[in-house]
C-alpha cells in the first residue's frame, strides 16, 4: 500500500518528469497537465521559432470570403510583404494593454517581432524576416489569417 507521501513523489519523480518532457517533444505538444490526488504537475514548452507547417489543417468554411481578402496583393508591387506562417487569430500586441509591436513608419529588422499569431492557444511571435520600414497593416487586430495571408507591407529599399 503507498502512503500519501510516496503517491506524491511518484508523479514528481525526476525520471518521470524528464520522460514527459521528452514525449512532448517527441508529439510536437505544447503542454502537459496531469494531477494525482491533491497534486498536480504542469509542463509547458514555449513555442520555438514560429516555423510555417508544411500542409497546414484548413477548416472548410460555409463563406469562400478570404479568397476574396487574398485580392489585396497587388499592393505589392513596391513592397515585400510578410506573411502569415500559419493559420491563427492575429495580434499586434502581446496583451491588450501593450503597445503593438510595430506601426506604419517603423523600421524593422529581420528578427523583428511583428505580430503573433495565436494558433491552438499558444502564441507565436512573428519576425519580419527583412529589414525595411513598415507601410502598411494589412490585418485589424484580432482578426483570424491564413497561411500565407500577407500581414505587413515593408518598403525594403531595394
Amino acid at each position: 500500500m503507498k502512503t500519501p507521501s510516496s503517491t506524491h513523489r511518484d508523479i514528481f519523480d525526476v525520471r518521470k518528469v524528464r520522460r514527459l518532457v521528452e514525449l512532448m517533444k517527441e508529439h510536437d505538444l505544447s503542454e502537459i497537465d496531469l494531477q494525482q490526488g491533491e497534486m498536480r504537475i504542469q509542463l509547458r514548452r514555449s513555442a520555438a521559432v514560429a516555423h510555417p507547417l508544411a500542409a497546414p489543417p484548413v477548416v472548410a468554411s460555409a463563406k469562400p470570403e478570404p479568397a476574396a481578402e487574398q485580392s489585396t496583393p497587388p499592393e505589392a508591387d513596391n513592397g515585400t510583404l510578410i506573411k502569415s506562417p500559419m493559420v491563427g487569430t492575429f495580434y499586434t500586441a502581446a496583451d491588450p494593454e501593450s503597445p503593438p509591436f510595430v506601426k506604419v513608419g517603423d523600421h524593422v529588422g529581420p528578427d523583428t517581432t511583428v505580430c503573433v499569431v495565436e494558433a491552438m492557444k499558444v502564441f507565436n511571435q512573428i519576425p519580419a524576416e527583412v529589414s525595411g520600414r513598415i507601410t502598411a497593416v494589412l490585418v485589424e487586430n484580432g482578426a483570424s489569417v491564413e497561411f500565407g495571408q500577407p500581414l505587413f507591407k515593408v518598403e525594403t529599399g531595394e
